[in-house]
């Protein structure tokens, strides 16, 4: 199947950012009704995502990928101060969203495609927060909905950050100047963990993938947020894979696909 990838902008009142959609082709009439929309981790950028869109366009699925607010590696563009970011930042799922839908419409034709029924919030680690965090947004109400969290748990240990390990260590005083100064990870790795281990969510669908060898969530680290969500009455699973280094997000791309696959009956 042939597909289009189009350039856009994500804005809120407190930021914007950069995005791409990739549309399949209506010629091929197996445009899914299943959506997806993707964001990456902290101090990285949407081409970390690239490849899970790009295997889910391939068999029909629309997707988006953004930008995370005041991230310089993928937009040139500031926060005005963290608390906008940690307010409002996963609501740029739903502007995703709404993105998605129009562009469907101006490249495909209205009723060129099937009404939308099921939406896909994913995302890398800070951007798997902001998924699971979206998944309550009214804009996905009336959907099924479902959480594919990559490289996301609750560090058990001290290091809260993989440029905060040696495996990064030489390249620490460049990495933090690869996001606003409004978003320093002293800040903003405290509020995660503080978030996730008093996340208030309840009745929705999360699959977590974290690997074995993931340094930066540890070990029991997935377990320890499984829980938390599980406790909260929603249906969560897992998948633990040998290799899914948390700096190569890339590769869970197999990963995910097979999930969502069984997960939906695709052919």
């Amino acid at each position: 199947m042939s597909s289009k990838v189009i350039c856009t902008e994500l804005s809120l009142p407190w930021f914007q950012v950069n995005a791409l959609a990739l549309l399949p082709s209506v010629e091929n009439k197996s445009v899914k009704s299943e959506w997806a929309i993707f964001s990456h981790g902290y101090t990285s950028h949407k081409g970390d995502c690239l490849n899970w869109a790009t295997r889910l366009v391939e068999v029909g699925v629309p997707c988006l990928i953004f930008d995370q607010p005041g991230h310089y590696l993928g937009s040139f563009h500031e926060v005005s101060s963290l608390q906008d970011f940690k307010d409002h930042s996963h609501e740029l799922f739903s502007e995703a969203y709404l993105r998605l839908n129009a562009l469907l419409e101006q490249n495909l034709g209205v009723g060129q495609f099937p009404s939308n029924t099921s939406i896909i919030l994913g995302g890398h680690s800070l951007g798997a927060y902001s998924a699971i965090r979206a998944l309550s947004l009214p804009t996905f109400q009336n959907l099924k909905r479902i959480a594919v969290a990559v490289g996301i748990g609750i560090g058990q240990r001290q290091a809260t950050h993989l440029f905060e390990t040696a495996f990064y260590e030489k390249t620490l005083s460049i990495r933090r100047q690869l996001v606003s100064p409004h978003l320093d990870s002293r800040k903003v790795f405290v509020w995660l963990k503080h978030e996730k281990e008093n996340m208030v969510l309840s009745g929705e669908r999360v699959h977590m993938i974290t690997g074995e060898d993931d340094v930066v969530v540890g070990a029991n680290g997935m377990e320890a947020f499984f829980k938390i969500l599980e406790d909260q009455g929603n249906v969560v699973t897992a998948d633990k894979p040998k290799r899914l280094p948390h700096h190569e997000p890339a590769t869970a791309t197999a990963h995910i696909y097979s999930f969502l696959k069984n997960h939906f009956g695709w052919a």
